[in-house]
């Protein structure tokens, strides 16, 4: 085991993850460094929890990043890289322009602390995450339980914060990523912030991924776990009853679905159907026979949930998904379960709202032509999706342990989803910190010779 002296030892620096959370950053930068973070910081005991659970070798702080002083957690040791994603919560359009309390003051406030570690310990690259908004930072007015970003004065905060890294002797740059650019299956786009004060230049990594880079995106389609069966949004609330329960007997910890579903859900998924299994060139086909309980194959797409202002069909599962949110799986697997046609006529058609659909069992509801083949859609069902599947979608490795702390006490869906949402994903803390300090990556021949 490598330990963080040791690797102090050898380089001399410190890793610093100041808003750690569940380990979004932390592993990233291990994937590009080979070495994992030396000291996390979080005021959450869960996320810490699944952070220590996963990262063994990191000295772990549970505290308010206010209340840590960087010259006592660090001892007096240099630092090479400090990452700080500070929360984004009150900062992000997804908000939908609400006024906050005052304590969306505090919290836009976090950022201030990177100047604080810069001031006293003076991290040689400082890195920062936030949503795309983070620029427009900026004074706020109004009463106490009502504040609302002042639009005058829009992004002056952000410039001033900026103008204090660089009063402090450090070069500051930025820019918005696409976590999908750099090997993520999913688009969540982000702002970086990178600062440093050695003199060497900043580097922004070229994409490894999508059109004219040396891999295709990577795809929905592989965070699916396609063994999940699936329940009919026709269900009444009963049904959905008796078969979560016979989803738990089984061992799917899935839970009840929640039927009926919204009429503002079942037009999106009525769209779904339209554009991407009626209409769709190349739909994209699963094999159900296994795990379903059903003859026959589905059309699968996934719907996007994201309350009554979303009028969009969704998303293919052959393209990146949609940003995973710490609320909740905004996202849902639907599929258009098809049989051969051998009757006449075509069906009745998904054009108007869905609930003009008939929802007694099993009867064409529309024909649909794959190769030259008629089907018709015999029933169509959804779940959300789970946990392991966002994470997968976020970009975190299989190996990572998304449903226990070290402790031993169960994370809840709650919980796991809420750290998912606020992660950063690991493929572009990977990119920046291999192509920012590349001094710090342990290649294979040096841990070899610290193990021996």
């Amino acid at each position: 085991m490598i330990y963080p002296q040791m690797l102090l030892d050898l380089h001399g620096e410190l890793i610093v993850d100041l808003f750690a959370g569940g380990g979004g950053a932390s592993v990233g930068i291990e994937m590009g460094l080979g070495r994992p973070v030396d000291i996390a910081v979080n005021h959450d005991p869960a996320a810490i929890a699944m952070h220590e659970i996963n990262h063994p070798q990191t000295f772990h702080e549970i505290a308010d990043v206010f209340e840590v002083c960087p010259k006592k957690v660090t001892r007096g040791r240099p630092v090479g890289l400090l990452w700080a994603s500070p929360d984004c919560t009150f900062y992000s359009k997804a908000r939908g322009g609400k006024p906050m309390r005052d304590e969306g003051r505090r919290v836009r406030s976090l950022a201030w602390i990177v100047k604080r570690w810069a001031g006293q310990v003076r991290p040689r690259v400082i890195m920062l995450e936030n949503v795309e908004e983070f620029i427009d930072w900026g004074p706020l007015i109004g009463p106490a339980d009502a504040l609302c970003p002042c639009p005058k004065r829009r992004g002056k905060t952000f410039r001033r914060w900026v103008r204090s890294l660089e009063d402090l002797g450090y070069q500051v740059e930025w820019r918005e990523l696409r976590a999908c650019d750099y090997g993520a299956p999913t688009i969540r786009k982000r702002l970086f912030v990178i600062a440093r004060c050695d003199g060497e230049p900043i580097v922004w990594p070229e994409p490894t991924h999508g059109p004219g880079a040396r891999n295709p995106y990577r795809t929905a389609a592989e965070c699916i776990d396609w063994s999940i069966p699936m329940l009919s949004i026709f269900a009444s609330p009963e049904e959905a009853r008796a078969w979560g329960r016979s989803m738990r007997a089984a061992g799917h910890d899935i839970g009840t679905p929640r039927r009926p579903l919204a009429e503002a859900t079942m037009r999106r998924i009525a769209r779904g159907v339209m554009r991407y299994v009626v209409e769709a060139d190349e739909p994209f086909i699963v094999d159900v026979t296994p795990g379903q309980n059903r003859r026959g194959f589905a059309v699968a797409f996934l719907a996007q949930n994201n309350g009554g202002f979303y009028n969009g069909a969704g998303r293919s599962l052959d393209e990146p998904m949609s940003t995973v949110l710490n609320t909740g799986s905004h996202q849902s697997l639907v599929y258009a379960f098809m049989q051969k046609y051998y009757g006449q006529g075509v069906g009745q058609t998904l054009n108007g709202p869905i609930h003009t659909i008939p929802t007694h069992d099993r009867f064409g509801l529309v024909t649909v032509t794959v190769d030259g083949q008629n089907y018709v859609i015999t029933d169509i069902a959804m779940r959300m999706l789970q946990p392991r599947e966002l994470y997968r979608a976020q970009g975190f490795p299989d190996s990572y342990i998304i449903d226990r702390g070290v402790d031993g006490k169960r994370l809840t869906k709650t919980e796991q989803v809420r750290m998912v949402g606020n992660s950063v994903s690991p493929q572009c803390s990977m990119a920046l910190a291999r192509a920012n300090v590349p001094e710090l990556i342990v290649r294979d021949e040096v841990l070899e010779r610290i193990v021996a």
